[in-house]
């Protein structure tokens, strides 16, 4: 770079400094009071210890989860075991008239054995198979199928982070999603479970963090209301335990 650019470029950002300097001293004159030049301080951080605090039973946090999930569009089902999920899923393929599925790679889907109770469909078990195109396996799925890391009851979410063996295609791209939550991972608030992945530093953070609030809606153009453009049109969840 050349002494006459270098000094192009230091102009160029002392008349922009001093244009929002300008800016800001305006606003400052119309408001009628002195600009600012430090931080206010923040002697609070975070939520209030009442918050903090705050939790509800078992039964309220099912029961709350299932209000606020099915007031956005999605459906809610409570089971006692993985059996009586396997059985869910086969019947819904089958209402569906499902023909591709997709499941992340995970134990407790893996140990469903879909693809020998569906005969009639292709299950495909994410990233199994190293010479496969899976984000198009996901885009062609009529089902995917994943494991809740948690959920949240305050907001309705599901949280699903993404990794080799859970991508986050699972959920993004079939036309249905079914998520399946254990009940110990069910939680009342939205820290108690953003507290986990702050306490596991930066390093840790898994490759996608995604919150999941029922099926995908859109009102961009016109306040149009759309589902199913940016994500499943249909989402089932299923709290086991």
């Amino acid at each position: 770079m050349t002494e006459t650019h270098q000094a192009w470029l230091a102009q160029m950002e002392s008349e922009s400094r001093a244009k929002q300097e300008q800016f800001m001293n305006g606003i400052a004159g119309r408001l009628g009071h002195p600009r600012l030049t430090t931080a206010p301080p923040h002697p609070f951080r975070g939520a209030p210890d009442f918050w903090q605090t705050f939790g509800w039973s078992s039964d309220e946090r099912v029961q709350q989860f299932t209000d606020n999930f099915e007031a956005a569009g999605g459906h809610v089902h409570r089971l006692s075991d993985m059996q009586e999920v396997q059985s869910f899923i086969c019947s819904k393929a089958i209402e569906l008239s499902a023909r591709y599925m997709i499941h992340q790679n995970e134990i407790e889907l893996n140990h469903l054995q879909l693809k020998e109770k569906l005969e009639d469909v292709v299950v495909s078990q994410w990233n199994s198979e190293s010479d496969e195109d899976w984000i198009a396996r996901a885009a062609e799925a009529d089902i995917g199928i994943v494991m809740a890391d948690y959920a949240v009851s305050h907001t309705g979410s599901i949280v699903v982070v993404s990794s080799k063996d859970k991508g986050r295609s699972v959920s993004l791209l079939p036309t249905a999603l079914i998520a399946i939550i254990p009940l110990e991972r069910l939680k009342t608030r939205l820290g108690e479970v953003l507290i986990d992945f702050d306490e596991a530093g930066r390093e840790q953070l898994p490759a996608g963090i995604h919150f999941i609030s029922g099926p995908s809606r859109s009102a961009d153009i016109e306040n149009d209301l759309t589902i199913g453009v940016h994500g499943p049109g249909v989402v089932f969840v299923l709290i086991v335990g």
